[in-house]
């Protein structure tokens, strides 16, 4: 058997071993920070929560309140009749708009979140104005129920690292879906009409 060597075959070999000598030469030389440096040169991408394992039987439900405040009456009605409690992300132009629901929706028990303050494409924002957007719908909803917003959801589903980032600074988590009801409805009723 023989082995062959060509110039790239060569070049390949010292590029991997280099990389091997280099990162000895890092995990010696900065032992248990080498970790910590390694990540920091991979920039890792951030991600929201969509579900929390539990052994518990539970499912956690949401709604963004963001165009109308026509069925609030009807939805908190059904919650309450079968005794369910969701988290509400709304957007600070709707909490503007419809502050007798916001109050309505939080005196009835129902977890209130941030959802931005002006529905905008948050990936196309920086990290400053995306901490506006969160921290002036924040206001809005503590004025009106005196409580701080710590859950936070991007518009149109949208995230970045700079996004979380900025939900991070003002204190909140970001939180997405696992599954998505318009969709599925919509999806279910196209296969009803054999679309």
């Amino acid at each position: 058997m023989f082995i062959v060597f060509n110039k790239q075959k060569i070049y390949s070999y010292l590029v991997a071993l280099s990389t091997v000598v280099a990162l000895f030469i890092i995990a010696a030389t900065f032992g248990n920070k080498a970790g910590e440096l390694i990540q920091t040169m991979s920039q890792s991408k951030l991600v929201p929560i969509y579900n929390v394992q539990t052994d518990e039987p539970k499912v956690a439900f949401t709604m963004n309140c963001a165009w109308n405040a026509d069925d609030i009456d009807s939805i908190l009605a059904t919650l309450e009749k079968h005794k369910v409690h969701i988290t509400f992300f709304m957007v600070g132009d709707w909490v503007d708009k419809y502050p007798e629901a916001v109050k309505k929706i939080s005196d009835a028990g129902h977890e209130i979140a941030n959802h931005s303050d002006g529905h905008k494409h948050v990936n196309e924002l920086s990290l400053e104005e995306n901490e506006k957007e969160i921290s002036m719908c924040s206001d809005k909803i503590k004025k009106i129920t005196g409580k701080p917003t710590t859950l936070y959801r991007g518009p149109y589903g949208e995230y970045n690292n700079t996004v979380i980032q900025a939900a991070e600074n003002q204190k909140h988590v970001t939180i997405q879906w696992s599954l998505d009801i318009l969709t599925t409805v919509y999806k279910e009723n196209l296969k009803s009409l054999n679309c």
